[in-house]
This record gives C-alpha cells, sequence and structure tokens, in this order.
C-alpha cells in the first residue's frame, strides 16, 4: 500500500512530463492571444457550492464527489470541476465592478469518485475558459473558438464539433413538459436513476449513459424544437459567426451536458480516435449559476478539458510522446581538482541559461561518456591534470564527432555560440 499509488491517480514524469508541459504551454499561448487572464482557485471549497452550482440531481454531487467533515464540522469537498469555484472568486472578489467581460482560465486537478478507466482518473486535471458578462452568441463563439484552436496547435484534428441550444428558463420548462410526455409511456423501462430524475430534472434522462436508457431517449423530441424567439436567434447568430470563422460544426439535438448549470448554447468537440470517451472539451452557456451561487444575474459561457482525456487524443493520433531529456553540455572529470574545476564550471553555465551536466558517482572517462550519451547531451568535454594545466579542453560535438580544442575561459561564449546554431 505505501509503495502503490491509490487507484484512480497516477504519477506524471520523464517524457510524459515533457509533453504535459508543452501542452500547457499551448494552452498559456493561445489564452494570452484572446486575452484571458489566469485564476487559481482552492482544491477544496464548501460542498453547498457544488450542491447549489453543479446541481443535485447531478451523477456528479449524487455519486462522484470527494466530500468530508473537516475539524469544524464544516463539509468540505475536493472539487470535481473549475467552473464552480471561479464563480465563487467572481463574486466574493467583485469581479463585476471591472471592465466586462471578464476573461479567465485555469489549468487546475479535479477529483471525482468513479470506475477509472481511459480517459478517467479520480484525480485529473481539467483546462478551463470561463467568460463573465457577456449574453451575445459572440462570447459563445469566441470560447470555442478558443478551443477550436487549442485543438489545432496541439495537432489534433480527428475531431468534430457538435453544438445544441437548450435555451433559457422558459425554453427548457416547456422542454421538460413534452419530454415528461414522451418519457412517460417509457417510464417503467428507465432505470432506476433515471426514474428519480423523470420527476426532480427530466432533462438528466438524456444525460444516462446506461443502454436502455440511451436507447428511449434517442427517439426524443430535440431542445431546439421548444426554443423561444429570442433563444432561437441566439442560436442562429452562433451558428453563423461559427460559418463566418470557418469552424465546421454539426447541430446535435443529443448534446445537453451533465451539469444543470447550463442554459442556451452546449457545445462538445468530439474525437472519434478514442472510443466511448470520445468528448475532448465540453462547455456552454450557464446565465444562472453567478445568481445560484449568491451574485448578481451575470451571463456567462466557458468550456472544460480533461488534460488526460485531452493526452490520449494526441497519442492516438501523433503516436506517443518519445521527446528525451536533452542536455547542451557533459563535463566529465579524471580526479579530484578536475572534479572542482568543472562543476565550478557547470554552474557558471547554467547562470547564463546553458543546460550543463557533471558527473556525481565517480564514473570512468568511459563510463562518463555512456552516461553524456544517455542524457542526449549535444557536446562534452573532459578535464584531467593536462586541462587544467593549460587551460584549454578538447570540446565534442556528440551529434558528429567533431572535435575542436578550446579555451577553458572562452567557455561560455563558445556554447552560447553553439546552442543558437
Amino acid at each position: 500500500m505505501l509503495t502503490k499509488a491509490p487507484r484512480g491517480t497516477k504519477d506524471l514524469f520523464g517524457n510524459e512530463i515533457l509533453e504535459w508541459r508543452r501542452v500547457e504551454q499551448v494552452i498559456l499561448d493561445v489564452c494570452k492571444d484572446f486575452g484571458f487572464h489566469e485564476i487559481r482557485t482552492p482544491i477544496f471549497e464548501h460542498t453547498e457550492l457544488f450542491q447549489r452550482g453543479v446541481g443535485e440531481t447531478t451523477d456528479i454531487v449524487q455519486k462522484e464527489m470527494y466530500s468530508f467533515e473537516d475539524k469544524g464540522k464544516r463539509s468540505i469537498t475536493l472539487k470535481p470541476e473549475g467552473t464552480a469555484g471561479v464563480a465563487r472568486a467572481y463574486i466574493e472578489h467583485d469581479m463585476q465592478a471591472e471592465a466586462q467581460p471578464t476573461k479567465l482560465f485555469y489549468i487546475t486537478p479535479a477529483f471525482r469518485y468513479e470506475r477509472p478507466q481511459a480517459g478517467r482518473m479520480r484525480q485529473f486535471h481539467q483546462f478551463g475558459v470561463e467568460m463573465f458578462g457577456s449574453k451575445e452568441a459572440s462570447a459563445d463563439a469566441e470560447v470555442i473558438s478558443l478551443a477550436s484552436i487549442v485543438l489545432e496547435r496541439l495537432g489534433i484534428t480527428h475531431v468534430e464539433l457538435h453544438i445544441n441550444s437548450l435555451g433559457g428558463p422558459e425554453c427548457r420548462k416547456k422542454y421538460n413538459e413534452v419530454l415528461k410526455s414522451y418519457l412517460k409511456s417509457h417510464f417503467e423501462e428507465l432505470c432506476p436513476t433515471c426514474q428519480e430524475r423523470y420527476e426532480k430534472n427530466p432533462l438528466r434522462v438524456l444525460d444516462c449513459k446506461m443502454e436502455k436508457c440511451k436507447n428511449i431517449v434517442a427517439q426524443a423530441p430535440s431542445t431546439i424544437d421548444t426554443l423561444e424567439r429570442e433563444c432561437r436567434e441566439h442560436f442562429d447568430q452562433l451558428q453563423a459567426l461559427l460559418t463566418e470563422m470557418k469552424i465546421p460544426f454539426v447541430v446535435d439535438p443529443n448534446i445537453v451536458r451533465g451539469l444543470d448549470y447550463y442554459t442556451r448554447t452546449v457545445f462538445e468537440f468530439i474525437s472519434q480516435d478514442i472510443g466511448a470517451q470520445g468528448t475532448v472539451c465540453g462547455g456552454g452557456r450557464y446565465d444562472q449559476l453567478i445568481e445560484e451561487c449568491g451574485g448578481k444575474a451575470t451571463p456567462a459561457v466557458g468550456f472544460g478539458i480533461g488534460l488526460e482525456r485531452l493526452l490520449m487524443v494526441m497519442e492516438a493520433e501523433q503516436g506517443t510522446y518519445t521527446h528525451p531529456l536533452q542536455r547542451d553540455l557533459f563535463i566529465g572529470a579524471i580526479g579530484k581538482e578536475a572534479l572542482k574545476k568543472a562543476h565550478g564550471l557547470i554552474h557558471t553555465l547554467r547562470k547564463e541559461g546553458i543546460s550543463a551536466e557533471g558527473d556525481h558517482l565517480d564514473r570512468s572517462v568511459r563510463a562518463q561518456m555512456k552516461y553524456a550519451n544517455k542524457i542526449g547531451a549535444s557536446y562534452s568535454l573532459i578535464l584531467g591534470e593536462e586541462e587544467l594545466v593549460k587551460e584549454k579542453a578538447t570540446l565534442k560535438n556528440m551529434n558528429i564527432g567533431e572535435q575542436e580544442e578550446i579555451q577553458l575561459s572562452q567557455l561560455v561564449e563558445i556554447m552560447k555560440q553553439k546552442i543558437q546554431k
């Protein structure tokens, strides 16, 4: 038990962490281009925030939250998603008083108690964006555009954007009646959870993963059919904007998302390369969430991307990431005086931004050169008694085998020139 990570968690290191950093850097660059600012919220929040924000009838709240009572007898929950915490921060810090819209993004660990499987972990990582303060379809199009550019820059091409509209509160009320009327004749066939949802929140039945329920709702009326004029115009405008941006999409009435806070626009980027867990990115509009959490009525739109799922798609499309750990220079040494000199030079090189490495295991010269190869050193040199006396050494290009004699006093400048080529 002590030497095995808890089920549903994973250690990240080596080549894999380099790939994570590459993904995170793309996210940071794209969000900067779009004018989104980073926010970091606590790993845990008061349980009530998720009950009210995410929705008491969702699978997350009913089955998947890591909740516990702290020493002050308060109910605390490890955050199962990022939006509710950002909404709380928006209210607490009166961000509504700033120039609108407020555009925020985050990369955060999140926690859900569910059966671990490909693309689903109990501790996972979520990249999300939230845009508060605009009710216009252009805000919806902007966050969809941001997601599409992130996927494009990461080389993910086998994805399809699916969009739908759930409408506003009146549309939802009208649709719930239509949906209940349809489901009534199939009530006995529904799973026990969906029978409970039928009364509390019938829209959640559309999100059930049970095969028999999926077959029933496949023939259910569409949310689009009950949209009122303003909501329909909003959805039409979104489609026009996406067309102008040349972002292909499919109108999919089955997209409803699994959280209660969504209104009007919902969308998913779906991959065909990872089987049943095909949703890479999911989001939509949540115009009632800020008010539900105790703030002033504020329109909002955003999305979330699970990084584990994203990397799984990248591997399916591009193969396993194998970029090796590399160094610019390895300095080997023969004897204590040479070793001391080597580590003095390594320190100086590192201060100048040059990736340098030395020996820490008292290896033979041959073993040191093998190590230089293993760590992907571009150049190497060996210091011994003769090199210390002459203050010169032979610098070797490890890739093509070329060698040149250099002054040790000029090593930093020479390496700067080499790594710029």
